[in-house]
């Protein structure tokens, strides 16, 4: 500890020795320089078509075209507690950023305060009681460290990369939140058309089952025909009541992805048929670049940043530490006298701390540093890899979706009409009733898998859309008003 006893130093002289060490601090920074990771994967993406923009540009509201849908990912944004969570996170890192960089400047505190005691004369030197008065007001910092090696300042730096991180993740999880409500809305309209389907072919075998019932009265029909057309009623009875429970699941998923129950009008009908979001596929030769540009592989490459900044906050722990504690004011044995001329007091108290010997603690802090800045080069080079491999198989299925739509309705058609033949020649008594049977059971499977098909085009779009990293902007126009 060193103590000056210069006199008279004034509250300016004090004021610029402060300011002349918060443009000291910082004078040297031993994190590596950072640079961008080499990218781990092909230089361009799949095609599978011309794309009129990136998605990247397309906001959520000119992604999706219907209408409900559009009102149902309002209030999921409004009222879903994961992402009402991470906002809040986003708020608690930017405290913590303000925290570390407040780190930075000297605290400053005004202070006063005064003593009056007494001293008995047993313990006076005249052998006399005597009342003794202090009374003092200052302006003083305490312990504030000279930056010389970068060590407050990369804790600044890492606690900015982790702010950025969470903004990210936040919108990370936007995307996911709006692929989410999407496919839970899309799967709850196939449900609808799988019931009704079912309720349909319900109905259609309760009067085939009537008319063979009442054949077989009149001995027209076998009891054998009579069973088997009793087995498709139970059949479809358990249909409809499995496509009416699943319905029900897929209202309640659906509620707690918006975090409210979402008004009916909002929700699917069996006649959803439309299409309810554009198709954007990428243009031939479009760099893999622009999955950088995802959120989550930008909140990786900020936590790569951030643990490159803890490697030189690690290192400059080697380093001697430089505290100053300062303070002028006034003092005096009166409280009238605490302002009058001759009353200055002032103190310096500069420390410095060198590291001698810790049982190697520092060492293992930064090595563990530069481990966790392995690790995070690992894993912002999993995440491009995994955005790469999420278009790549989106493209891949979209490739034949429209081929195996095409196959699956002219299938449909053709079950279509050798049901209705088969029921002409069953009813002329040119074909038993197990032709009809198995005609209609080809017909149902058929229809349940064209409805299947087109739910899994309509997803397909939704996760070609995600995988680019679109989903967080609400209208492209809003964003470039924003200059984002």
């Amino acid at each position: 500890m060193i103590r000056s006893t210069l006199p008279h130093l004034p509250l300016r002289a004090l004021a610029c020795a402060a300011m002349a060490s918060v443009v000291l601090a910082g004078c040297v920074n031993l994190a590596p320089a950072y640079e961008a990771p080499a990218s781990p994967m092909p230089a361009a993406l799949p095609s599978a078509g011309v794309a009129s923009a990136t998605p990247l540009d397309i906001g959520w509201r000119d992604f999706f075209v219907d209408k409900q849908l559009q009102g149902v990912i309002e209030l999921a944004l409004a009222n879903n507690r994961d992402l009402r969570v991470a906002a809040l996170n986003i708020e608690r890192a930017h405290a913590q950023y303000g925290i570390a960089r407040a780190d930075l400047f000297p605290t400053v505190n005004a202070a006063a305060g005064g003593t009056r005691s007494r001293t008995p004369g047993s313990l006076s030197t005249s052998g006399e009681s005597r009342i003794a008065s202090q009374y003092s007001a200052n302006l003083g910092m305490t312990a504030y460290e000279l930056d010389l090696f970068g060590r407050v300042r990369n804790l600044g730096e890492s606690a900015l990369q982790s702010y950025f991180q969470t903004e990210e993740t936040q919108r990370s999880t936007q995307i996911s939140l709006v692929a989410s409500v999407a496919t839970a809305w899309l799967q709850l309209a196939a449900d609808e058309q799988r019931l009704q389907l079912a309720r349909s072919t319900l109905e259609s075998q309760r009067k085939s089952f009537e008319l063979v019932q009442r054949s077989h009265a009149l001995g027209a029909q076998s009891g054998l025909a009579l069973a088997q057309s009793q087995s498709t009623v139970d059949a479809a009875r358990a249909d409809a009541a499995a496509f009416d429970s699943q319905v029900e699941q897929d209202r309640n998923a659906l509620a707690l992805l918006v975090g409210a129950t979402p008004p009916a009008e909002l929700l699917p009908t069996a006649a959803t048929t439309a299409d309810v979001a554009q198709l954007l596929v990428p243009p031939a030769g479009l760099s893999s670049s622009v999955l950088q540009q995802r959120p989550d592989v930008r909140a990786a490459e900020h936590a790569l940043r951030a643990s490159n900044a803890d490697i030189g906050a690690a290192r400059a722990a080697f380093f001697p530490r430089i505290a100053l504690t300062a303070s002028a004011g006034t003092a005096s044995s009166t409280l009238s006298g605490l302002f009058t001329g001759g009353s200055k007091a002032w103190s310096f108290a500069p420390s410095i701390s060198v590291p001698i010997f810790d049982g190697g603690a520092n060492r293992a802090n930064l090595q563990v540093a530069q481990a966790q800045q392995k690790i995070q080069l690992a894993t912002y080079e999993k995440a491009v890899q995994t955005a790469f491999r999420e278009v790549a198989d989106a493209l891949a299925e979209r490739r034949t979706l429209a081929e195996r739509l095409d196959a699956q309705r002219s299938l449909r058609g053709a079950t279509s009409r050798s049901f209705e033949l088969s029921q002409s020649l069953f009813k002329s008594g040119a074909a038993n009733y197990l032709d009809v049977l198995d005609a209609q059971r080809s017909d149902y499977a058929a229809q349940q898998t064209l409805i299947g098909l087109q739910l899994t085009e309509q997803t397909n779009r939704l996760t070609i859309y995600k995988a680019l990293g679109g989903g967080w902007k609400e209208t492209a126009s809003t964003d470039a008003q924003r200059g984002t």
